[in-house]
């Protein structure tokens, strides 16, 4: 790690004072609430300051750290902000007022980074035995995305594939839900056509949850094949022709009057259930 401390970084000019709204860097850090300037700078916010260090610790490029008056002089403060320098980055201290627009919260964070999106392609997805990924038709609601990302990354699936018109990952709602597992866990974005081609080149068994499933999700074996877990949009659940891809069709029986679950919730059952199976496997090896 570089050996600066906050000090020294002012002096030869790498951290920038900033307290006013009207400041054309902030104004650009803002905007990164709108999926359209998103979308243009290839940028996302996330905010606090162990999600900053984790996602530095795993290689992902900051473009620009943004920390509070309150948090100059801490220790680890100092040392993200020297490794956002030496990466070439820009770091700002700011007052309150600035990191409350920024993040659009009364009580932000003290610390916030701006990075570089990332999206792994799906044709360098080649899913191996034992391996587990999350295939998402349409999600829309960011707080599924995040919690779905997350639910994935504690279950130690391989990565999520985004298929067809979802919700930003990157959006400030989605990688907060996501606890910093937006950093963790492979994203992929495709469309439908793209998606049955690779299914039927990746060897993969796509299992899907789908209210015309016939089979309880606890009787399939996970053991086989690399999986794909194929969840559906959370109003119209999965279209026919996403459907008929599937080699099984599960179904979550439910004992109440409730006549589905929540995306997120279906999801994580059905990721459990199928790391129960590997852990299974891993045992009779």
């Amino acid at each position: 790690m570089t050996e600066f401390n906050a000090g020294q970084l002012r002096r030869v000019g790498q951290v920038k004072e900033v307290t006013s709204l009207a400041n054309p860097i902030v104004k650009d850090i803002k905007a990164l609430a709108q999926k359209k300037a998103r979308d243009e700078s290839r940028s996302f916010i996330a905010e606090g300051l162990k999600l900053v260090i984790d996602a530095i610790e795993l290689g992902w490029t900051i473009r620009i750290l943004v920390y509070a008056k309150a948090a100059k002089g801490k220790p680890q403060v100092e040392q993200v902000a020297a490794r956002t320098v030496a990466s070439g980055g820009l770091v700002l201290e700011v007052s309150e007022k600035v990191l409350s627009a920024v993040t659009r919260r009364d009580n932000p964070q003290m610390v916030v980074g701006v990075f570089e999106q990332r999206y792994s392609p799906l044709r360098e997805i080649r899913p191996k035995p034992g391996e587990t990924y999350v295939a998402l038709d349409r999600v829309r609601d960011p707080g599924n995305l995040g919690t779905i990302i997350r639910t994935a990354d504690a279950a130690g699936a391989s990565g999520v594939i985004l298929v067809g018109e979802t919700t930003d990952p990157f959006s400030l709602e989605t990688v907060r839900a996501t606890m910093g597992s937006v950093f963790a866990v492979p994203l992929v974005r495709t469309n439908v056509a793209d998606f049955v081609r690779w299914k039927a080149e990746s060897g993969a068994m796509v299992v899907a949850t789908h209210l015309a499933g016939a089979v309880d999700y606890r009787a399939i074996d996970y053991r086989r094949k690399p999986v794909v877990l194929l969840m559906g949009n959370e109003q119209a659940g999965l279209p026919d022709e996403l459907a008929r891809e599937a080699d099984a069709l599960a179904r979550i029986p439910q004992a109440g009057r409730a006549d589905s679950l929540n995306l997120a919730i279906a999801t994580g059952i059905m990721l459990f259930e199928a790391r129960r199976h590997l852990l299974t496997l891993d045992a009779d090896a």
